[in-house]
């Protein structure tokens, strides 16, 4: 296909999605087996337009050849999935009355299983990369070896019977909850991020976070973590956010002294609370949403301490950092210049407008489609600073491209949740883990820590969740937790491994702006986010902080938290008061900060008294200063 042709075709199908989406809102919503479907086959063809199979690298010459060949392909692979469309119309009522795995299944219906997995697995890799496509190849071998493995992974296996029936003509498998919340509310979510991004709300967020760290201690690192978490609160990805605030941020603080693998962490570490900050988190916590059945909205109120203790623990490192490595006059004397923000602050009334919506129970797609209208009506009576209409179209291409990469590693997720339901491999795990949690949750939350961490390290972070969820969740609710606690749990895990070496794309991003080694960088903004690994530990044993339980508890457990958080980061920095020397003031420091989090109340009190005492001795002993050192040569 020419340029031309795959512009075309990218525009009709766009379009067409929209058409498709809009009718499911306003004029009536499909059964899930043909709503799904459709919705993941329009997917598919946005990405196999916008990824080419043939895509030459940058400065390599195209081969006329292979580009040729490419075109091809990718033009069979859009007529089967047209024959695809016309399959799940013309069996709908077939495939909604039958009984899954008793009926029999049509020829046609093999075929269809085999195109759809194809196609999607090929869709994975150009989109998503070649991890997310090993690890479901993985699952889908161990489905079909499964009675050649030893006891403990052993299972039944499969046949090609129900393979078919599993990953196609049920909830279970590729057309199942995830994908069917990509189709109900996702599409809509993505597409007002991206409109209210380029129509100057992301760009009023962004000024709004660089004020807030004028004329302070580390003010351009606090500019920083302030304005991408302002700015995450409706792209919800983190290298997103490094992106559009971090070639703003990282010159500013290496301005004002720090190093560049340190304006690079610090930018990373930020970036990443955009997915856990109420009341817009990321797509993982609107999946976690319709995956456990409760309103959005609990969820967004819930995550509130959480992800304040973790900006809260980030701003506190910075002003810590400044002054330890004496960047504080400086930090003081670079102004951060923006444009008036106050007569911009309407454009933040669309994101206010889907945030009363939530809040007030509405669905939703209704709350995203009302931010969507807001946003084109008030671009409309911009008179000055109005987005013309190719840039809106632009835009809405754009929005749907990142929708087609949300929503095939999503469907790819179900053939993950699929596989582990007919095998029971969470339940084996789990009775793994469970025996390991005889002797208290420790080591089963460790354990399962770790394990959302390296599935996170291969994935995107939706795909992470949903891995993490089918995995891990059954094993912590079958452990006493409750499931807003197990499932932020791992949600929080799945998210803190975008910035876990050796696979951190956020921090990578932020080190090549920044020009520093990327690697430093990652290992770096490990130890600056240290607390978000802290945090989902405490609420687990303190499910107050997640607003469950009385308004006194959950004052007493913020208390404790706040308490730790500083402790631990003193640790982290090497700061409290003054710079603390040597292995035994931060050790010091982090045993306070462990104790001050355990569960138990007398525990904790220990450990804010021996906090209390080290303070006092590093205010007695703050004159006796024997140098400054960095926090990276620390």
């Amino acid at each position: 296909m020419a340029f031309p042709l795959r512009r075309s075709l990218i525009i009709f199908v766009s379009v067409s999605f929209l058409l498709f989406q809009l009718y499911l809102a306003f004029i009536q919503p499909l059964p899930p087996l043909l709503q799904n479907p459709i919705h993941l086959i329009l997917a598919l063809a946005v990405a196999i337009l916008w990824f080419p199979l043939y895509r030459p690298k940058e400065n390599e010459p195209v081969n006329k050849q292979y580009q040729r060949v490419g075109n091809i392909i990718d033009g069979v692979i859009l007529v089967t999935l047209l024959s695809m469309v016309g399959y799940f119309f013309s069996q709908a009522e077939r495939l909604m009355n039958r009984i899954q795995y008793l009926d029999s299944l049509l020829l046609l219906d093999y075929v269809i299983m085999f195109a759809t997995i194809l196609i999607l697995l090929e869709s994975v890799r150009r989109t998503i990369g070649w991890n997310l496509l090993f690890f479901i190849l993985l699952f889908i071998a161990y489905l079909w070896v499964g009675g050649f493995l030893p006891s403990i992974f052993s299972h039944a296996g499969t046949n090609l019977n129900h393979f078919t029936d599993l990953m196609i003509m049920g909830a279970d498998g590729i057309f199942g909850a995830p994908l069917n919340a990509s189709a109900g509310f996702l599409y809509y979510f993505i597409l007002f991020g991206t409109l209210f991004a380029v129509c100057g709300g992301g760009n009023v967020l962004i000024n709004l976070g660089m004020k807030i760290g004028n004329n302070s201690s580390g003010g351009p690192a606090k500019a920083s973590i302030a304005s991408s978490a302002l700015l995450g609160t409706v792209n919800g990805s983190a290298v997103a956010n490094v992106t559009s605030t971090g070639v703003l941020t990282i010159p500013l603080m290496k301005r004002a002294g720090y190093k560049p693998e340190e304006a690079a962490a610090i930018e990373a570490s930020a970036s990443t609370s955009g997915q856990i900050l109420p009341p817009i988190m990321g797509v993982g916590a609107f999946i976690m949403a319709d995956m456990i059945g409760v309103p959005y909205s609990e969820i967004a109120i819930a995550a509130i301490i959480p992800a304040a203790a973790y900006l809260l623990s980030l701003f506190i490192l910075v002003d810590f950092i400044s002054r330890k490595n004496k960047i504080t006059q400086l930090s003081r004397e670079i102004v951060i210049d923006t444009d008036p923000i106050l007569k911009r602050l309407y454009l933040l009334a669309p994101m206010l407008l889907v945030i009363y919506n939530i809040l007030s129970g509405t669905s939703l797609m209704y709350a995203a489609l009302s931010g969507i209208a807001a946003i084109l009506l008030i671009n409309l009576f911009r008179f000055k600073s109005r987005i013309r209409l190719k840039e809106l179209f632009e835009t809405f291409l754009e929005g749907t491209k990142q929708v087609a990469q949300i929503a095939i590693p999503t469907a790819a997720c179900g053939i993950i949740i699929g596989v582990v339901i007919m095998s029971g491999l969470s339940s084996s795990a789990g009775d793994m883990i469970a025996d390991l949690g005889s002797g208290g949750l420790y080591l089963p939350l460790l354990i399962t820590g770790i394990g959302c961490i390296l599935i996170g390290l291969a994935l995107p972070t939706v795909a992470a969740y949903l891995a993490s969820f089918i995995l891990f969740v059954p094993i912590l609710t079958e452990l006493g937790i409750a499931p807003l606690p197990a499932n932020m749990f791992v949600f929080y895990f799945s998210i803190i491994a975008q910035i876990t070496p050796p696979v951190c794309l956020a921090s990578f991003a932020a080190a090549g702006i920044a020009k520093a080694p990327a690697w430093k960088t990652g290992l770096l903004a490990f130890r600056y986010a240290l607390v978000g690994f802290l945090v989902p530990f405490v609420f687990v044993f303190k499910p107050e902080l997640l607003l469950i339980g009385t308004p006194w508890q959950t004052i007493q457990a913020s208390i404790i938290l706040l308490i730790g958080t500083v402790f631990l980061v003193a640790t982290v920095s090497g700061y409290m008061i003054r710079p603390l020397y040597g292995v035994f003031e931060r050790g010091f420091m982090l045993l306070c900060a462990i104790l001050v989090i355990l569960p138990d109340l007398t525990t904790s009190i220990t450990g804010i008294v021996l906090g209390i005492l080290a303070i006092a001795y590093f205010m007695k002993t703050k004159d006796k200063n024997r140098g400054t050192g960095s926090l990276v040569e620390a």
